[in-house]
């Protein structure tokens, strides 16, 4: 009755759980399992019309009449080109049309066989959105496809309306219907300007409140937002609040932040026990790899992102909801609305975050890092570099006031120099900047220019090479490889640091560092910028990375 092709049978049930009922269907062979599955659901009106260019402009006669969106399919090959004239008046008129294209396996584009040309992005900017369908063999296939079917049927009605196009590789045989069952689909659900008046509020507060273990992560935020006092309050003891230095002070509290090594002390059984029900997550990039492995392994019934830009961000494979709104604002509005009771879920997880112990750490690159944080002045920003650097100082609270700033965008090594000289230009402020040997000596033009003043403190990490690359798992480095992957070198800053007017300060142990700290984190903006090299043990270094990747401490 349907057939077994995986992808088919997810787009099958995500057009009738988005409201599409009405389908037209042009005849060919490579369209053959799309279009016996949609002929056998009740659910669905189909319409056959051969012509393609006849089948889009029919479809969007229907589309037209009510506003509700339609789908067109078509075969493979130039059946596609023929909707093209229809796709662009649905463009321009902005009316919700579906289009689903089979297609041949990538593989045989461009190898003479019949009906094929390159169909995925094929109308260009004529739609808001273009996916193409991966064959499903694996887990990661069918969440992937999902989640690419939902965005593009989301964008049908997002910012305006508009035409989308889905193409589903199909591979042989396609002849069989062997399904008789269609298989449960997540859906993910759009709320766009939503206030307290709108019909589709009080179902989410009431979703909302039947979850008794509710969890927040908050991602990188650039900002410091101080919420409503009474809301603070309300809010803080509904959630478990997660987030790193990165998300600075953008929760209604004080957050849990020592996520690894939380995550480490805890084996499978009581992470399981301890999974969320409702996830809630705004801001931007997450560094801990451990609350992604956490939140992917025991996901929550419930995952709510909230953004302004309403974009699908599936960052732990359970997104079901997304708030295109301002998340404060959300949450502000939320917080009356909630029920009364004060549940133990966020208790649990704080219990279980200060009963961390503090490691002790010997002198290296994490003990340096950390011995700067504790010191840091109030009211000043720290720029924190990629690679070890960042993550190394997700392991220290920051003093109040202190505003966190790193390139996650993309996570490069590249660059992180030359912004945070950039930010510091334009800032009044005491800037610290903390970079590896690789990140520093790859941007250390940075320095090569006048544009930046007395303000600049920068914290240069050099134990001769990339020692980050000695964690990742599986990852066994012979000696012939080493120089190509963790880039040895035997560069120091001193001479350059000195050119370019700073005052240069080297350390080579504990007490060195100690004796330096005072001066190199004085409130008061000295004559000249100071570089402070710290030489480290690679080797001590190394270990301390393994372990805490590994979870040994």
């Amino acid at each position: 009755m349907y057939t077994d092709k995986k992808n088919i049978l997810q787009l099958v049930v995500l057009l009738r759980a988005h409201g599409i009922k009405r389908i037209v269907l042009c005849p060919g062979s490579r369209n053959i399992p799309i279009v016996q599955t949609l002929a056998n659901i009740p659910d669905f009106t189909c319409y056959s019309i051969t012509d393609e260019r006849s089948a889009g402009f029919f479809a969007l006669g229907l589309a037209l009449q009510g506003g509700s969106p339609t789908a067109v399919c078509c075969t493979s090959g130039t059946a596609l080109l023929n909707l093209h004239p229809a796709v662009a008046e649905a463009f321009y008129q902005q009316v919700p049309l579906v289009i689903i294209s089979a297609d041949r396996p990538a593989a045989w584009i461009g190898q003479m066989d019949g009906q094929t040309l390159p169909q995925p992005g094929v109308f260009g900017t004529l739609v808001k959105k273009s996916v193409s369908l991966p064959d499903i063999h694996s887990e990661e296939d069918e969440w992937y496809c999902n989640r690419l079917i939902n965005e593009a049927l989301l964008e049908l009605n997002h910012h305006g309306k508009g035409p989308v196009h889905i193409n589903v590789p199909v591979s042989e045989p396609f002849f069989l219907l062997p399904e008789t069952k269609l298989p449960d689909a997540r859906i993910i659900t759009r709320y766009q300007n939503l206030n307290v008046y709108d019909k589709y509020y009080q179902p989410l507060i009431d979703r909302l409140n039947r979850y008794q273990k509710r969890m927040a992560v908050i991602g990188q935020m650039n900002l410091i937002y101080l919420f409503d006092k009474r809301s603070q309050k309300m809010l803080y003891k509904h959630f478990a609040w997660f987030s790193e230095n990165l998300s600075n002070q953008t929760i209604p509290g004080i957050p849990i932040r020592n996520v690894d090594a939380l995550l480490c002390s805890m084996n499978q059984e009581e992470q399981e026990k301890m999974r969320p029900e409702l996830l809630i997550t705004y801001g931007g990039h997450i560094i801990s790899k451990r609350l992604k492995k956490f939140l992917r392994k025991h996901p929550p019934l419930e995952h709510w992102h909230i953004a302004s830009d309403g974009a699908i961000a599936d960052l732990y494979g359970s997104l079901t909801t997304v708030i295109e709104m301002n998340p404060f604002e959300f949450l502000e509005k939320i917080a009356p609305m909630m029920d009364t009771r004060t549940p133990e879920y966020p208790r649990g997880w704080e219990a279980r975050s200060k009963a961390i112990a503090k490691a002790q750490l010997p002198y290296s690159e994490m003990s340096a890092i950390g011995k700067v944080i504790r010191h840091l002045p109030i009211s000043c920003s720290l720029h924190l570099a990629n690679s070890s650097t960042v993550r190394y100082a997700q392991f220290y609270e920051l003093p109040q006031d202190v505003e966190v700033l790193s390139n996650r965008g993309t996570n490069g090594i590249e660059g992180s120099l030359s912004t945070a000289l950039g930010y510091a230009a334009a800032s009044e402020k005491l800037n610290f900047i903390l970079i590896g040997d690789l990140s520093f000596f790859y941007d250390m033009n940075a320095l090569w220019n006048s544009n930046y003043g007395s303000n600049i403190r920068i914290l240069l990490l050099n134990n001769a090479g990339g020692e980050i690359f000695h964690a990742l798992p599986g990852l066994q480095l012979h000696e012939n490889a080493q120089h190509f992957v963790t880039a040895p070198h035997k560069a120091t800053a001193k001479a350059w640091a000195e050119d370019r007017g700073f005052e240069y300060l080297a350390i080579h142990n504990d007490t060195e560092l100690d004796e330096a700290i005072p001066s190199f984190t004085q409130p008061s903006i000295t004559r000249h910028p100071i570089l402070m090299e710290v030489f480290t043990d690679k080797e001590q270094d190394i270990e301390l990375l393994k372990q805490y990747y590994h979870g040994l401490k």
